[in-house]
């Protein structure tokens, strides 16, 4: 295991991040997530709070078995000793040591107030508290740090206080004291000349711990880290409580690509976009599309001026290249096309057009006439690739043709609603009637339509529709509005988009349903009739 003791990179999704609002961890996510961190290459994952509560306990234990990180040290969290309680007598204490954990995390109160009304003791004997924790632990073997929970409020109640839970907290042998901004509610400028003149007051070697309440928890950090800490704690993906806390993703692409302070092994920071939505994957937490360095969006453009300015030089509307976080460059095809943007998506799909300016002419007419009608293609690549072959090759790809479809649905006295779907398809010049069931009249459809299929196509039984979202447009008022359905599907090696859009919402479905069959097809390998 290799740590760089100079600079701490600390994660704590799995305790302070499983605190955000409907993220519900099982050990078995947990397991899973602390792994992908250690793939990334943090120095320090903290991993809950052991004899609190049964699974944080199970974790501990499950996790000394099973966890084998090469490149984080395992951190365990807890509070310090109770008031009028030695520290060999605490109950919890001894969790921390019991854990096994080469480091702790221990929470001490740093502000007055605090220490008045929610430890309900005195001054003094929360100092104790902090010391006799510090040393007891240390005794066991064990590295400690020490988060000082609300410092900076505190440090503007009572600063002489404040600063003398920081010296005393050294003095016991903490390893590094993080400065909590535990309310979230600091700012750049004000936040560095604290933790500037802590560094001053102390010599104690100092981390950073902010929420980002004021949206600035990033800002906060890297502030923190410009006046001197070298401990900066946070959760992937900005994971936390109310708003989150600060996200070490954006912390460390910008401290390694902005700073040139490298904080990871070499090359980890490639894996950033993958592991982001990775243990996305594992919260059921949906990635946010504009999430800096590894949101889907970060690196995509839509107005035809920057696709202009691209074509020439990426670097003309990009701070730096995707590849560096594992991302990639995407162009938006939408009314704000030019000819520059349908340039690049189309090479982005393997179609160049450089030499076919009048194709590229037609499909930019196309894409701004389809969308007037409510079309969109910024999310739906699968059907614009489509659209571009049909005027490339002059015709549209075609496997099948839908003749028919009607609907009929269900409903009894229990409540139970059953949808039955049945098409009439046109296939190698075969007419099909095919039949499906489903839980809702799309979902039949999609059944009647593959299981139709499937006798001349049977690559379809790996087609799997993963999402399916409906918008009503703008424009005309209620029932009579249009629809714009969206559909994803997947194969097993990669997933498409498709749009239909029709005043029907089954009319809708069904030419979007069209579209990602057709799409598989041509994925798998199928030449179309």
């Amino acid at each position: 295991m290799t740590v760089n003791d100079s600079f701490h990179i600390y994660d704590t999704t799995l305790r302070d991040g499983a605190q955000q609002e409907g993220l519900n961890l099982s050990v078995h996510d947990k397991l899973a997530i602390a792994r992908h961190l250690d793939d990334l290459g943090v120095g320090f994952i903290e991993g809950g709070w052991p004899g609190a509560n049964p699974k944080d306990t199970e974790f501990f234990k499950r996790a000394q078995k099973e966890l084998q990180l090469k490149n984080a040290t395992f951190v365990a969290f807890g509070a310090t000793r109770r008031p009028g309680v030695k520290a060999a007598d605490d109950v919890l204490l001894r969790a921390l040591q019991d854990s096994r954990a080469a480091a702790v995390t221990l929470v001490a109160k740093s502000h007055d107030r605090h220490v008045d009304l929610a430890l309900k003791t005195n001054l003094d004997e929360n100092l104790k508290m902090i010391v006799d924790s510090i040393q007891f632990l240390k005794e066991g073997g064990q590295r400690v740090f020490l988060d000082a929970e609300h410092f900076f409020d505190g440090y503007k109640s009572n600063k002489a206080y404040a600063l003398e839970v920081i010296k005393v907290a050294a003095e016991a042998g903490a390893d590094v004291i993080a400065l909590c901004d535990t309310n979230g509610g600091m700012l750049p400028d004000e936040l560095s000349q604290t933790v500037h003149d802590v560094l001053q007051a102390s010599g104690a070697r100092l981390g950073i711990h902010c929420h980002n309440d004021t949206g600035c928890a990033v800002a906060n950090s890297l502030a923190a880290i410009s006046a001197g800490v070298t401990h900066v704690q946070g959760t992937l993906n900005g994971y936390g409580e109310r708003t989150g806390n600060a996200d070490l993703v954006s912390i460390i692409a910008n401290l390694e690509l902005k700073k040139k302070q490298p904080v990871l092994p070499q090359g980890a920071l490639r894996e950033a976009f993958r592991i982001s939505h990775a243990v996305a994957e594992v919260t059921n937490v949906a990635p946010s599309a504009r999430q800096p360095y590894v949101g889907i969006s970060a690196f995509a453009h839509k107005a035809g001026l920057h696709a202009s300015a691209i074509k020439v030089d990426p670097a003309m509307y990009q701070h730096e290249d995707p590849e560096s976080v594992g991302n990639d460059m995407r162009m938006l095809v939408s009314e704000m096309a030019g000819r520059a943007s349908i340039e690049l998506k189309s090479r982005e799909l393997g179609i160049d057009l450089s030499s076919n300016k009048e194709v590229v002419s037609r499909v930019v007419g196309r894409v701004k006439e389809m969308e007037s009608r409510g079309f969109t293609f910024e999310a739906a690549d699968a059907s614009f690739e489509l659209l571009l072959r049909e005027e490339l090759d002059g015709r549209r790809p075609q496997f099948f043709t839908i003749e028919n479809w009607a609907i009929t649905v269900d409903g009894g006295e229990s409540g139970e609603v059953t949808s039955q779907a049945r098409v009439t398809i046109i296939a190698k010049g075969e007419k099909i009637e095919s039949a499906g069931t489903g839980n809702g009249p799309v979902n039949a459809i999609d059944n009647a339509l593959r299981s139709g299929l499937l006798k001349i196509y049977p690559e379809l039984a790996k087609l799997e529709l993963t999402d399916y979202k409906v918008r009503i447009l703008e424009g005309r008022a209620g029932t009579g509005a249009v629809t714009r359905v969206l559909v994803e599907t997947k194969d097993g090696d990669g997933e498409w988009s498709t749009i239909g859009v029709h005043e029907n919402v089954i009319a809708a479905s069904a030419m979007a349903l069209e579209d990602a069959v057709t799409f598989g097809l041509l994925r798998q390998g199928r030449q179309p009739e």
